[in-house]
């Protein structure tokens, strides 16, 4: 549980010395270069670190070339350990500058006596396929070795042709003859065959190899009815289908047929796998027919493991579009109801079955059908789905077992599906769920409490319904300090927070904190007191987060728990503002900045180098801005109030042009103008935030953009109300629909909008321009914006999960040639030359790569400034003084290159900036950085030089010298 801050908070290892890459593999060289075994064997062990730590093509090129002459002059015990290597490093290979020297260092141990040392030769040739797919020597060997006597020798050929198949089109077409000859070969071991087949699966490069290759494996799984080889060729051919996309229906009949015919379990289970396969890779490609022929063949069966298995087929294409393809009726045919087809009929007979696994399989089916066909009268299904659903919990509440839990996530997921799509069937599973709670084991009510936040939070009007039960629950639930029981109190207390949709009274605070004073540990509190801050209960927060701040060991720790209780006593001032109190509004928003600044001077001091808090700090630092923003517009219409434009406002308005002078005084001043630009700044800001935030959640990302809102809303009204009216729009703004709110915040916050945005559009009907002489109408203006401010502010602010927790890390190494040995140092350059930049990147992930989103290519941006010109100005014809560029570059193996070509013209020193930013799948921007710098220093040629200074002597430059500027510009 610890582990999940760390990403934040976690300061091991800070103020470590860490060597840099020549030191490391001088290290390891030394090793290697020692006459003992021992100690070679363990620095060939550590190199796949190294290259995690320094993952830049230099040092790779030259490590693999000290593995390779290991490679070449050690023994098999040696061999075997660079190979080890080689395939966990797989994903640097590519990276090996001197591929053929790398290879030649490798192959030179192919011509060995020893078979067991030309077997490993093959594994790592077979390794390295990626990177040599098309080299000759490494076809001719493998082909070769496919011919020995030496099993060992045999089975490492196997293994490198189907490497090798894999990657290259011309070996794969030489290959598939000699394979099928030794398959088809009476000489040919049985063992050795089942160990050729699975190369077939490679032959999907062009149709006619696939298509020979599938008559083949069509021959023998008839020639060869034993069960090893029609398991191993089914297989093969299911893989191989599934790769040339083309006979997926086929293969799918094939498989289909063999499960329905072959009495042998084995091939049976088989072919259930194979077809969950294909049902996961391709559903669109399953017919009616062969979903129905699925469904006979579950009905008929009398074994519970294989229905198990179609019914896990049949559940995995019943949330797909198979399904609708399936209820949909054939032309020329009677529509039929729902009930009467076969899955309808097999779901409800195992809805009840007395194995788990079916019945949360047949469950989830009626599920999917009912979410999924909803313009059929699905009535009838509805019930069978809700009373399978009751009794599997009942079921799987009462037994502590992984296999009840894993059945009870099913039906829990179920449920939420079924309610989202079903709001009427909410109330009887919401009562079913509180029911269950009470009697329920430990780990089965942490599950159904994560259930019913999940239900509230789609369902907000059930939620007070919760309230009693689980409060009754909370203070029962015992005084033992076991996980279960800590993860209890955090999953319980995490339901009382959604279910409250206002504050918290009082009762409910004292009964929490009784319990976490009985029960739990510091840990417990802390979760706890980050459930409340992202629910909004920001007086329980406060309260946790003080009695947490003497419990801790690291300063680090401690700084982050007071800015913490900060923030949470900041909001909680924001819960006192009143509709039409704009003083005791202004009062609670600089009572809410006092403590926000020392909230923000804490959490600077919580930050270290490795854990900047980045996101936290730009969160806080706006919404700071933000506040100070609201308290001066406040104070803004206060003043408008009080001085109201004089009578001829619309004459000074229509002599000087300034449509703002009939606002009188303050617009003069400019503060409402200023006050618009303000909260645009704002947006932008948020904006930038936002796209800084790669790794974020998408609910962390969707209040960012709340926030970003609520600054252009009240932007646009300040337009609107007294700026200009007449090209104020508010289509931008408008909300599409309250249809996929995923949070109460957001609920709350888009309906603030939606109530201000109604109020700004009827005061512009009301009181058209000309009317802004009269008094009343300024007072119902500026009433208008500081209810909208106060609105806003009355909503409490969301401190979504990014803010506390990383779950996906993903970061960009850049590295830069040439590049200087002091970092301060410029890197010279003469003037009539252009500088190729290199630019080399990677990809760094945490333990949860791509978990929201993921790199689809990495856009690099290059520009140049000069920093400061020579001593004397020279006039230079100038092309081009600028250096600005972008490219785009997609990751192979989380590495990507590319190059720039740069002009220094200007003599002087340039200051050179290589920006990255990636682009993920949906081809959204995310500026995630770095950003590196280098100087250049431009200097002029020598010849360049001399001419110039026989000019400035008055001496006419020589034929020579013409010739050779004539010549210069090739």
């Amino acid at each position: 549980m610890a582990g999940s801050t760390k990403s934040f908070l976690a300061d091991a290892g800070y103020g470590e010395q860490e060597l840099d890459a020549n030191s490391a593999l001088s290290g390891l060289d030394k090793g290697l270069r020692s006459g003992k075994l021992g100690e070679q064997c363990e620095a060939v062990v550590r190199f796949p670190r190294l290259f995690q730590k320094y993952p830049f093509p230099i040092l790779i090129n030259s490590a693999f070339l000290k593995l390779a002459d290991v490679f070449r002059v050690g023994n098999n015990f040696l061999r075997l350990c660079v190979l080890k290597v080689t395939q966990q490093s797989e994903k640097h290979l590519e990276k090996i500058l001197n591929v053929d020297e790398f290879v030649k260092r490798i192959f030179s141990v192919i011509h060995s006596n020893d078979p067991v040392a030309r077997a490993i030769t093959l594994r790592m040739l077979g390794s390295m396929a990626s990177i040599i797919p098309e080299r000759k020597n490494a076809h001719h060997s493998i082909r070769q070795s496919l011919d020995s006597h030496d099993n060992v020798e045999v089975e490492a050929a196997i293994f490198a042709a189907a490497n090798f198949s894999a990657q290259s089109k011309d070996f794969a077409a030489g290959i598939c003859n000699k394979i099928s000859e030794m398959i088809q070969g009476l000489a040919t071991p049985v063992d050795l065959k089942l160990k050729l087949i699975p190369i077939l699966q490679h032959m999907h490069h062009d149709a006619s190899l696939a298509s020979s290759s599938r008559q083949l494996l069509q021959q023998l799984v008839t020639s060869y009815p034993s069960t090893k080889m029609v398991i191993v060729t089914l297989h093969t051919f299911t893989l191989l289908a599934a790769s040339s996309l083309v006979d997926i229906p086929k293969q799918v009949q094939l498989l289909l047929q063999y499960l329905k015919n072959d009495p042998r379990k084995a091939v049976k289970r088989l072919a259930i796998q194979d077809l969950k396969l294909l049902a996961n890779k391709t559903p669109h490609t399953w017919s009616r027919e062969n979903i129905q022929a699925l469904c006979e063949s579950a009905l008929h069966t009398p074994y519970d493991s294989l229905k198990l298995g179609m019914l896990s087929v049949l559940s995995t294409l019943s949330g797909t579009i198979a399904i609708k393809q399936y209820f949909s009726s054939a032309p020329g045919t009677t529509t039929t109801t729902a009930r009467s087809f076969d899955l309808v009929k097999l779901a409800q007979e195992c809805c009840y079955h007395n194995n788990r696994g079916i019945a949360a399989h047949g469950v989830r089916i009626l599920t999917n059908i009912t979410v999924s066909c909803q313009e059929k009268d699905l009535l009838p299904l509805e019930q069978d789905a809700v009373f399978g659903l009751e009794s599997l919990l009942i079921l799987c509440s009462q037994d502590d077992s992984p296999g009840a839990q894993a059945t009870l996530k099913i039906t829990l997921t179920c449920m939420v599906k079924l309610v989202k799509c079903r709001p009427h069937l909410s109330q009887s599973v919401v009562e079913s769920l509180l029911t269950q709670l009470h009697s329920a084991q430990d780990a089965a009510r942490i599950l159904m409490c994560h259930c019913l936040a999940a239900i509230a939070m789609q369902l907000p009007v059930l939620a007070d319904g919760m309230l009693g039960d689980l409060m009754e629950l909370y203070k029962v639930i015992g005084h033992s300090v076991t996980d279960k029981k800590q993860e209890l109190l955090v999953s319980l207390a995490t339901v009382i927070f959604v279910s409250s949709q206002t504050a918290l009274s009082s009762e409910i605070k004292t009964v929490i904190k009784q319990q976490l004073e009985n029960a739990s540990n510091g840990w417990t509190a802390y979760r706890i007191a980050r459930q409340a801050s992202r629910m909004g209960n920001h007086d329980m927060a406060r309260e946790l987060y003080q009695s947490l701040l003497t419990q801790v060991a690291s300063e680090h720790f401690y700084f982050w728990l007071n800015s913490l209780k900060e923030f949470s006593h900041a909001e909680q001032c924001l819960t006192g503002l009143q509709e039409d109190n704009y003083s005791s509004a202004l009062s609670c928003i600089a009572e809410a900045l006092k403590s926000y600044h020392k909230g923000i001077a804490s959490l600077t001091a919580a930050s270290t180098p490795l854990n900047p808090l980045s996101f936290q700090c730009g969160f806080v630092k706006l919404r700071i801005d933000l506040l100070q923003a609201f308290s001066q517009l406040i104070c803004t219409c206060n003043s408008l109030k009080t001085s109201p434009p004089p009578a001829i406002a619309t004459t000074i308005a229509m002599t000087s042009g300034n449509d703002l002078q009939r606002c009188g005084r303050i617009s003069n001043q400019a503060c409402m103008k200023l006050s618009m630009e303000e909260f645009r700044n704002l947006a932008t800001r948020y904006g930038d935030l936002y796209q800084s935030s790669f790794d974020a959640d998408s609910t962390t990302l969707r209040n960012v953009e709340l926030q970003q809102q609520s600054c252009l809303l009240i932007s646009h009204a300040i337009e609107a109300l007294i700026l200009d009216p007449e090209s104020a729009s508010f289509q931008e703004y408008s909300s599409n629909g309250t249809a996929h709110v995923e949070s109460e915040y957001e609920r709350r916050m888009m309906s603030v909008f939606n109530h201000v945005l109604e109020e700004v559009e009827s005061l512009n009907r009301k009181y058209a321009p000309v009317s802004y002489l009269a008094s009343n109408a300024f007072r119902y203006h500026t009433a208008c914006l500081c209810s909208a401010v106060i609105a806003l502010l009355k909503v409490p602010l969301s401190f979504q999960r990014y803010f506390f927790q990383k779950l996906q890390s993903t970061s960009i190494k850049l590295a830069l040639s040439p590049s200087p040995r002091n970092p301060a140092e410029p890197i010279a350059v003469q003037n009539n030359q252009q500088l190729a930049l290199k630019v080399e990147g990677v990809v760094q992930h945490g333990s949860k790569p791509g978990l929201f989103r993921k790199i689809q290519s990495v856009c690099l941006n290059v520009s140049s400034v000069l920093q400061s010109k020579s001593g004397q100005d020279y006039k230079i014809p100038i092309d081009n003084m600028t250096n600005e560029m972008e490219q785009r570059v997609e990751p192979h193996n989380d590495y990507f290159s590319t190059q720039f070509l740069l002009n220094f013209v200007i003599l002087g020193t340039h200051n050179i900036t290589v920006e990255s930013s990636v682009i993920d799948s949906n081809g959204i921007v995310w500026k995630t950085g770095p950003k590196t710098t280098i100087f250049v220093k431009s200097l002029e040629d020598p010849y360049s030089q001399q001419v110039r200074l026989q000019q400035q002597q008055g001496q006419p430059p020589s034929q020579q010298q013409q010739q050779r500027t004539a010549y210069s510009r090739f």
